[in-house]
């Protein structure tokens, strides 16, 4: 499959670039989408959520009044959860939300991403280029010409510090390197921007898989 190459002016280079069958034009699994995608929220959650139970919050452990004879409940002590100092039941404990997931899987996702975009025209492959200084306002004259301004795009490049630094600051530009592309970042995007270096290295990646 090959696809035009875009100068930051927003024209034409006049050649094209070959994009790996292989990875840009599987069949999209949705359920190996889900499942990524589900690992990588679980991954961020810290999971240090706590409560105190009865036995934990501070309080006398005297009886507040004897059992029977007052016409009241059976109270306890006053950590008894059902007063507003009282303890949490079966409060939220520190946990692990992470969960493996194949290796294949994961791979299958990603494709499945990045096929997503090819069909739904949302990938622009731009010429690699330079930038001498970070210039937050130059970039986004890019975004502009090239017809992504104002959409939620992910912005794969090479190793370029300068243009990594000049997106930093757009609100809806994200970046990523090629070897750090995953599931939910590619489905996060309305459009997804790819230098010509970074889809040469994708494609690469298809061939060590």
């Amino acid at each position: 499959m090959k696809v035009d190459i875009v100068k930051i002016s927003g024209e034409k280079a006049g050649r094209q670039i070959e994009l790996n069958e292989a990875i840009f034009g599987v069949e999209p699994n949705d359920h190996a989408i889900y499942l990524a995608v589900k690992q990588y929220l679980a991954n961020q959650r810290q999971g240090t959520h706590k409560a105190k139970e009865r036995n934990e919050v501070a309080g006398s452990t005297r009886k507040l009044h004897r059992q029977k004879g007052t016409g009241g409940s059976r109270k306890g002590d006053i950590k008894n959860p059902i007063f507003r100092t009282g303890g949490t039941i079966f409060g939220p404990r520190p946990r692990n939300y992470s969960f493996k997931l194949n290796r294949k899987v994961k791979e299958l996702a990603r494709r499945s991403a990045l096929a997503y975009k090819v069909k739904g025209n949302s990938l622009v492959i731009v010429e690699d280029f330079n930038m001498d200084a970070p210039k937050t306002k130059t970039f986004a004259g890019i975004l502009k010409s090239i017809g992504v301004a104002g959409k939620k795009t992910l912005f794969v490049v090479g190793d370029n510090e300068n243009v990594l630094l000049s997106m930093r600051n757009l609100p809806k530009v994200s970046s990523a390197r090629a070897e750090d592309l995953n599931t939910y970042n590619v489905m996060n995007a309305q459009c997804l921007v790819i230098s010509e270096s970074a889809v040469k290295q994708i494609n690469q990646m298809a061939e060590n898989n």
